[in-house]
């Protein structure tokens, strides 16, 4: 309940200090760079070294690449049929096509499952999401930002991306066996830890209600496919599909309803993606999110509980009818 309760304060603290006079104007920048620089890889050289690399993490890690390909083909059909603009196509791929896998992600789903699904929230954040946003998601803000696409300055903005940057390296200390010392790991849990408290401010410093704004409609268009239709996807591709079940299952529909990643909203407000509408992706995405997440935490459950009572019924009720079995 704590995390939740920071996530709501931290933007109400963004929301206060813009009203505070002498406030500096570019806080919002400057507290997003700080982001970028230090707290997401310190985050990743805590996280990525000890993530157990098998078959067992596919379902979980495929949940963000899933749901960032529906956002892009969803958005980018939608930007030629209407012809929206690049920054605008850009701005939706991004921050309705990646959850908030972590900062609202890990405390809910450690509330519902324990520490046992805080390890499949962290599959489906760390080698998921993250690797995503830092990965397509910089390619894709560099693309839409631009007028022409360059693939040698796409490819140094990645590789040049500090997250991304020690993604790789703990992710080469993952496969060589290595780690931190834990005094180390403290230090970057510590840092690490300064995402959502920070990201949530200069969100809040953002976050302006604008009635006559052109967004609104962009705005539902985005949390409609985040919160209804990427969950709907996963389970309809790993329950009906791949006939999937059990709690790692759930975990990642669940995950793949979260509100809109912060990260994403901070890449796009970096690479001018309409910066505003990204804004309040986050803004509103976050407490709507509450919401949608219970109702699919009990349509799940309520799933699981029918399709239980189906094979139940099923084992209970076998009868051989008469003449089909030898006497």
């Amino acid at each position: 309940m704590s995390s939740i309760i920071l996530v709501f304060l931290c933007l109400l603290i963004g929301v206060l200090l813009r009203r505070v006079p002498g406030f500096p104007a570019n806080t919002a920048l400057a507290l997003n760079q700080f982001i970028i620089y230090i707290s997401l890889p310190a985050l990743t050289l805590y996280f990525i070294p000890e993530v157990k690399l098998d078959s067992s993490v596919l379902l979980p890690v495929g949940v963000a690449w899933i749901g960032f390909a529906g956002s892009a083909l969803l958005f980018y059909t939608l930007g030629k049929v209407y012809g929206w603009s690049k920054k605008l196509v850009g701005c939706l791929i991004l921050t309705a096509g990646l959850g908030n896998t972590s900062f609202v992600g890990f405390p809910i789903i450690e509330a519902l499952y324990g520490k046992a699904g805080l390890e499949t929230a962290i599959l489906v954040d760390q080698p998921g999401t993250f690797v995503v946003v830092s990965t397509l998601g910089i390619a894709l803000a560099a693309y839409f930002s631009s007028g022409q696409p360059d693939a040698k300055a796409i490819a140094r903005k990645i590789f040049t991306f500090p997250p991304f940057v020690m993604f790789a390296a703990a992710l080469a200390l993952n496969v060589a066996g290595l780690g931190f010392p834990d005094e180390l790991k403290e230090v970057f849990q510590r840092l690490g830890n300064t995402v959502t408290p920070i990201a949530l401010v200069s969100v809040g410093l953002q976050l302006r209600m604008e009635r006559r704004s052109k967004h609104w409609r962009f705005l539902l268009l985005g949390l409609l496919y985040q919160l209804i239709l990427a969950p709907a996807i996963i389970y309809v591709l790993y329950v009906l599909l791949l006939k999937e079940s059990g709690p790692v299952v759930q975990i990642s529909i669940l995950e793949a309803a979260m509100a809109p990643m912060i990260t994403a909203s901070i890449v796009a407000t970096q690479y001018g993606l309409k910066p505003r509408l990204a804004s309040m992706m986050v803004g509103f995405g976050i407490p709507v999110s509450f919401l949608t997440l219970t109702i699919w935490y009990l349509l799940i459950q309520g799933f699981s509980r029918l399709k239980l009572y189906f094979i139940l019924l099923k084992r209970s009720c076998f009868i051989p009818v008469p003449g089909t079995y030898p006497a």
